[in-house]
């Protein structure tokens, strides 16, 4: 078989099976594949520099690293993906909808050509998986720095559930 009869056939059978998956909707699995490949290339870049620095891999992480990384990566999942001030880093790729809580606000993908960075921009679920990639990577790394940051970043969520908390006793005292 040629090399051209194979592509299309191959590029027939991958745009069959992007129909077939998106049962009439839009699923942008082009988008979302060039992610995936931009993450394992990502995380490739990091495990070559942690190689190349030779620092050992610890046998397995210290419990208290797991707590510290969950909320830190928590935190700045949030702050990267929804906060005010952080907007302008997702206004290429979102668009402003309205408030979502307190200091965050609610913005959707772009449809025309940016719709899968727009989606990662705004899903804190999305943005855990690269945050908790790059602490790791930092911990490893720069472990007394990436420390100092998980601590002011898991500081501030402790602060974040502090005002809420004190939010919802004044309404509750004042009866609003």
């Amino acid at each position: 078989m040629t090399d051209s009869r194979l592509a299309r056939r191959l590029h027939g059978a991958l745009r069959r099976t992007r129909r077939d998956y998106a049962a009439g909707h839009d699923r942008p699995l082009g988008g979302y594949l060039a992610a995936m490949a931009g993450f394992a290339a990502y995380t490739a870049a990091w495990t070559a520099a942690v190689r190349r620095s030779g620092r050992p891999l610890p046998d397995r992480p210290e419990p208290w690293d797991v707590v510290l990384m969950s909320v830190a990566t928590f935190r700045l999942s949030r702050l990267l993906s929804k906060a005010s001030v952080t907007s302008p880093l997702r206004a290429p790729f979102t668009r402003y909808v309205g408030p979502q809580g307190p200091a965050e606000l609610r913005e959707e993908a772009r449809p025309e050509g940016k719709h899968t960075v727009g989606e990662l921009a705004t899903c804190p679920f999305c943005m855990s998986v690269w945050v908790a990639s790059t602490l790791t990577a930092g911990r490893l790394l720069w472990p007394r720095a990436t420390r100092t940051a998980m601590g002011t970043l898991t500081a501030l969520a402790g602060a974040d559930a502090l005002q809420l908390a004190y939010g919802a006793l004044v309404d509750k005292a004042t009866g609003d």
